[in-house]
């Protein structure tokens, strides 16, 4: 009896704190197509990256373009 007593007060102790760490952490949920962000979200580092050219190739046709005036024998200007 007193080994079963010991057993059932052990899982309400595990179970207690598996219930205190679950309800202590934040995490993102999706309510009603929503995502709601964790609790922490105003001290999340969040990281912007500037849109790029629209055009992937720019420096690839620049680069053919002028070997094309290199090999027609025309110089360009290097302030560009």
């Amino acid at each position: 009896m007193k080994n079963k007593l010991l057993a059932s007060r052990t899982w309400l102790v595990i179970l207690g704190c598996a219930a205190l760490c679950s309800a202590a952490t934040g995490c993102q949920t999706t309510i009603g197509g929503q995502t709601l962000p964790s609790p922490n979200y105003l001290r999340d580092d969040l990281q912007f990256y500037p849109a790029g050219p629209e055009f992937k190739l720019s420096k690839q046709v620049q680069a053919m373009e002028e070997y094309k005036l290199r090999q027609q024998g025309i110089e360009m200007d290097e302030s560009r």
